[in-house]
């Protein structure tokens, strides 16, 4: 992270203003911070902000640049988001990325004793069978796959392969339609839902689906899905407020449209003009014109004054 003010305490002169997206207002040079990954400024103020939130709500996941325009998609680095972050803040991040990375990596498990909550080693099967896992702090051994205590003759109550998670994998973690928990269908991260839309949104990995059959609905702008089929009328929210926002979708597209259609047009008419003004010669020969009629002027008034 690179700060404004620090070019400003090295004798260097002050700068523009700079413009800051996330409170759309400018900000002095001091008062700015530049990220390292994409070199992107914002105010020092809106990114602790960003930051702490990010910390609160994404769960471990890497804190993006906050410009959803940013051609880099940069990371902040640990050293940054100390900076912006108080330590207490930091020490909570450090430990959801730690979690987050174990529940993402087949090879890894959380021990199932309460009193433990170690991380061990999973060795999955050659043939994708269940493994016993011994646990290195309190030595309990347990299924890789149900996470039961390992026994011999030991058979889970569902044998399936031990794989990266997938649609099955998450149905089946979910036991039923209406369960609590789930996977993310995409990344495997547990999803906690009690109330509220069926529509999800990942956190980790910003996808979309539906809670009920983890469908994927990142394109289903319109609500389609719970039109039809076995989650029919099950999004969580009344008919009225569904058709209300399928209307709004339309009139913001036909919106756009409208703005298309008529601007075209103007632009095409305009467009030669356009080239004229950005136009090099141009602007010289308008240049030497204006040159050419002040000398003239200056030459009248002369042989005025004579």
């Amino acid at each position: 992270m690179a700060t404004s003010g620090q070019a400003q305490a090295e004798g260097e002169a002050p700068g523009p203003s700079v413009f800051c997206k996330l409170c759309l207002s400018d900000c002095p040079p001091a008062s700015a911070s530049s990220l390292r990954a994409c070199d992107c400024v914002f105010c020092t103020a809106c990114l602790r902000q960003y930051v702490q939130l990010a910390i609160r709500e994404g769960g471990g996941a890497p804190i993006t640049c906050p410009d959803m325009g940013c051609p880099s998609k940069g990371s902040l680095l640990d050293s940054e988001i100390a900076c912006f972050a108080p330590a207490d803040k930091v020490q909570l991040y450090q430990r959801l990325k730690f979690e987050r990375g174990v529940q993402l990596d087949p090879s890894k498990a959380w021990c199932p004793v309460v009193e433990c909550q170690a991380v061990c080693s999973v060795r999955p099967d050659a043939e994708g069978r269940p493994t016993a896992v011994p646990c290195p702090a309190c030595r309990a051994v347990f299924c890789s796959l149900c996470r039961g205590s390992w026994e011999d003759g030991h058979a889970c109550a569902e044998s399936r392969p031990l794989t990266s998670p997938s649609l099955e994998d998450s149905v089946w973690l979910g036991c039923e339609a209406d369960a609590p928990i789930k996977q993310c269908p995409m990344c495997g991260v547990y999803i906690e839902r009690n109330q509220g839309c069926a529509q999800m949104l990942c956190k980790s990995c910003k996808h979309t689906f539906c809670w009920y059959c983890l469908q994927n609905l990142d394109g289903d702008i319109f609500l389609r899905h719970y039109d039809k089929g076995p989650c029919r009328n099950k999004l969580g929210h009344s008919r009225a407020s569904v058709m209300w926002n399928r209307t709004q979708v339309v009139g913001i597209l036909v919106g756009v449209s409208v703005i298309v259609l008529v601007t075209s047009p103007l632009l095409l008419l305009a467009s030669p003009c356009i080239m004229c003004c950005v136009c090099k010669p141009c602007r010289a020969k308008k240049t030497k014109n204006k040159k050419k009629k002040k000398k003239k002027r200056e030459a009248g008034q002369s042989d005025s004054t004579v």
